[in-house]
């Protein structure tokens, strides 16, 4: 894959979509930007939520969660299995293997199904965490992760921060989409772990996937709208200093 693809690749997938999003400002950006690609297409939308769909579904069928289990950690290797006969990156396919193990394996030591979503907790619970205390001092979050994505630092880290730090607009923006996500893994807490702790295991699952998903998407997609302006403009004022030093 030549160097221009993978950035390609890199900018319409997940955070680095919006990381490009600048570049798609104006007429056309309705053309360019893709929810479906910026959460990894439609096969990567299926592979990432088959595992739990096969989890919940088996499981309130027969309420046996050794079954369930080997059927849902069978089905994770298969797709790492497909990817790689059909030479394709499993890096996807892999990360989600190694997210599900964890899930199910937390699953069969406590002999609890509800455990299978513990993961899911903790990291929703770390990342909401990160969130607040980069709102509370006024660095915005989601701004590091994008700035990072579309312009690592590797020298004068000091010049790229303030360059998007100062930008009013920008930065504003960047603090928005982080409240955004902040509040959507506060969101997902306050929903399933009152069911976690009831024990709706079937409910919980559900309410997993719903807000899975179709919710990550309606953020990217709501984020995209709000940075795509401001990240255009900063993007054309640095091009601008550069053709004039």
């Amino acid at each position: 894959m030549s160097a221009s693809k993978q950035s390609t690749q890199r900018k319409r997938t997940g955070l680095g979509a919006l990381a490009g999003a600048g570049d798609h400002a104006g007429g056309d950006a309705g053309e360019d930007f893709s929810v479906i690609e910026a959460i990894g297409g439609p096969r990567g939308v299926v592979e990432s939520m088959l595992p739990g769909v096969v989890f919940v579904v088996l499981f309130i069928a027969t309420n046996d969660l050794n079954l369930t289990i080997g059927v849902s950690a069978a089905l994770a290797v298969v797709q790492v299995i497909a990817r790689l006969i059909q030479r394709q990156s499993v890096m996807g396919a892999l990360s989600g293997l190694i997210a599900v193990g964890i899930c199910l394996v937390w699953a069969w030591k406590s002999h609890e199904a509800r455990n299978y979503y513990m993961l899911g907790f903790l990291t929703n619970g770390v990342y909401a965490a990160l969130l607040a205390v980069s709102l509370a001092v006024r660095v915005p979050g989601l701004g590091l992760v994008i700035e990072f994505i579309r312009q690592m630092p590797t020298e004068r880290f000091r010049a790229w921060f303030r360059d998007w730090m100062d930008d009013k607009a920008l930065k504003r923006a960047y603090m928005i989409i982080t409240a955004l996500w902040l509040g959507l893994f506060a969101l997902r807490l306050a929903v399933q772990v009152p069911l976690y702790v009831t024990d709706h295991v079937g409910a919980l699952g559900v309410t997993r996937l719903i807000m899975g998903i179709p919710f990550w998407a309606l953020a990217i997609w709501v984020s995209y709208l709000v940075i795509a302006t401001p990240l255009h403009r900063h993007k054309a004022a640095a091009r601008a200093r550069e053709a004039t030093e």
